[in-house]
């Protein structure tokens, strides 16, 4: 690996004190603008149901669905509420219970060995970046699975089937519920509001096919932005990627400026809404030229396919 480990390697002690500074206040107004941007769609398109506007909702909540894994990331690193069980409590309730996940812990290890071995063979999350260059054709199917739902669909089950682990089928269920009852009962909520408005299928189309279709497609997008053919594994400036997302990106691939994922990786506790102050800070040092930064996400798509067949 390169010899540049640490976060002093590129930043000052003031700028990384500065970087570092966790504000609960804006923290938490990051968690209830995700959420007020869903319940937003959900009433526009409740109001105003037509093809159109579930097409554009499924895309706003598939996006914000990635928002709350985005924050859940910022909470792994301790990095969205100065409160230690305050921090993990809203990560467990607010953003993963309503979604898929559970407990932040889990994650938490599993993350931290990325970070430990970025790149290497150790890094779990290798296999998301390792095929790639792939053929345009490739990548295009891969596209088509998460957009019509296959994708989602085998996640789902691989969840469910981990989660009702056990012996018999009395421990499967008992394993199943505790690992994804509390998720079933707020979903019946949401489902539950849904049909007091009298919309009880938009649940299906604002929720759970978003869940199963565009959200897929970003996280694959948003992986491979990150890691995917970056041009050195072992210069911590080149083995992560930095994306120039504009705002329709930022709508609708790259919530809460995930796009910065260099910067996240030259100091991961570092909260979301200050990471576009590292990335300035490394420019003004005049390291732009040593940088993986790409212009966009087409341009990173084109990366992922140039080489390939």
């Amino acid at each position: 690996m390169n010899e540049l480990q640490r976060p002093s390697d590129f930043f000052s002690e003031s700028e990384i004190a500065q970087l570092r500074e966790i504000s609960d206040w804006r923290g938490a107004l990051s968690v209830v603008h995700c959420w007020a941007v869903i319940l937003f769609t959900w009433v526009v398109v409740a109001t105003w149901t037509n093809p159109l506007t579930v097409i554009l909702g499924i895309m706003i909540i598939g996006t914000r669905q990635l928002g709350l894994f985005v924050l859940t990331h910022d909470a792994s690193h301790m990095a969205l509420l100065r409160n230690r069980k305050l921090n993990d409590w809203v990560a467990q309730w607010i953003l993963n219970r309503p979604h898929t996940d559970a407990s932040i812990e889990v994650y938490r290890r599993y993350h931290i060995q990325h970070h430990l071995h970025t790149q290497q063979a150790d890094d779990p999350d290798l296999v998301l970046s390792a095929p790639f260059p792939i053929s345009k054709r490739s990548l295009w199917r891969k596209f088509v699975r998460d957009l019509s739902g296959q994708t989602g669909w085998k996640q789902y089950a691989r969840l469910i089937n981990s989660a009702c682990s056990g012996d018999t089928w009395r421990a499967k269920l008992r394993n199943g519920w505790a690992r994804l009852g509390p998720n079933i009962i707020i979903n019946l909520v949401f489902l539950a509001g849904f049909s007091l408005a009298g919309v009880w299928y938009l649940y299906f189309l604002l929720w759970v096919l978003p869940s199963l279709t565009w959200y897929r497609l970003v996280v694959r997008i948003r992986n491979i932005g990150e890691h995917a053919v970056v041009p050195d594994n072992n210069d911590r400036l080149r083995n992560t990627r930095t994306t120039k997302a504009n705002w329709l990106e930022r709508a609708l691939i790259a919530p809460y400026n995930v796009q910065y994922h260099l910067e996240h990786h030259l100091l991961v506790n570092c909260p979301h809404y200050r990471l576009p102050l590292a990335h300035r800070f490394l420019l003004d040092k005049g390291l732009g030229d040593k940088m993986e930064i790409q212009t966009g996400y087409p341009s990173v798509l084109r990366i992922a396919t140039g080489a390939a067949a």
